[in-house]
């Protein structure tokens, strides 16, 4: 990122892809219970059948999940949301520096085009190894939604192996399309907004390059992201959580049965948990990734000049 002082050493690449997958786990840790309620927000009027269960609000859904699951239901899931954010959040924003530079050359100078490119090129990319990841968290968390609360999967590597062997390796991948389209856009608005408001807070001198400054351009980043991604983050929940040959056939069905059957509202539900979600993950993910980047730089620093 940007703002990076001039007595520093510049992270290296290997720095930056390390740091984001360890901040995204990091960031995953303290927000997954706000993701879960989240996915069951978004997926609960697809649930056919009288014993569906029902949530209100954001905190109405995390006590109704307390109360009915135990609190470990808050973390159905995690260890598959682990290991995406060590692939996922390793390419889309570790890699992001590096695409900018490609894109421009090797300078540092990158418009908002650029950024643009940059960013919706990393994000694609981390799909493209992270899907499979992505679809068994969200089925965990969305596996209490089914009728009668019975489970899926016993475990990560049981939901991994059942869904390639019952809906072949596509199962794994499957809302790809949606998700590439989420994720190009929520890296777009994440890390380029998160870039400019660093940038411009740090040109006009309103803070340094520290945790107030690192803390508010995360804050603004959440707020537009969540804006921009949410339709397609609720259509990507659903249709990777309906499983092979049911409810929906494509993603663009999807969204065609949800904009008729309920409305232009039904692409903002979970808008909150969304926000909560996406503001506080941004600022714990950025916060910690701008401190391990320095950390370890000047660690590497250290090591390779130690006197």
């Amino acid at each position: 990122m940007v703002g990076i002082n001039a007595t520093d050493l510049a992270p290296s690449t290997a720095t930056k892809f390390f740091g984001a997958g360890t901040a995204g786990c990091l960031a995953d840790l303290v927000t997954f219970p706000l993701d879960t309620a989240k996915v069951r927000l978004q997926i609960q009027d697809t649930v056919q059948g009288t014993n569906a269960i029902k949530y209100r609000g954001v905190f109405g859904t995390i006590t109704t999940i307390v109360r009915t699951e135990g609190p470990s239901g808050l973390y159905n899931g995690l260890v598959a949301g682990l290991h995406r954010q060590m692939t996922f959040a390793s390419v889309r924003i570790g890699l992001y520096d590096s695409m900018k530079q490609f894109y421009t050359r090797g300078s540092e100078n990158a418009g908002i085009v650029v950024r643009l490119m940059a960013g919706g090129t990393t994000g694609a990319l981390a799909v493209v190894f992270a899907q499979p990841t992505d679809v068994v968290k969200v089925r965990f968390q969305a596996q209490a939604c089914l009728i009668g609360g019975e489970k899926r999967y016993s475990g990560t590597m049981d939901a991994y192996r059942t869904i390639a062997r019952e809906e072949g390796v596509r199962g794994l991948w499957r809302g790809c399309i949606p998700n590439i389209t989420r994720n190009a856009i929520v890296n777009c608005s994440e890390l380029v907004t998160y870039d400019i408001f660093k940038e411009l807070i740090l040109k006009h001198n309103l803070m340094t390059d520290n945790m107030p400054c690192h803390f508010t351009a995360a804050f603004i980043a959440g707020f537009c992201t969540t804006i921009v991604a949410s339709p397609v983050d609720v259509v990507k929940t659903r249709y990777m959580n309906s499983g092979s040959g049911q409810q929906y056939s494509s993603a663009i069905h999807c969204t065609v049965t949800m904009l008729t059957k309920e409305g232009l509202t039904a692409f903002y539900k979970g808008f909150i948990p969304s926000f909560l979600r996406l503001g506080s993950w941004n600022i714990v993910m950025f916060v910690s990734y701008e401190q391990i980047k320095r950390g370890m730089t000047r660690a590497q620093q250290s090591w390779e000049s130690p006197f």
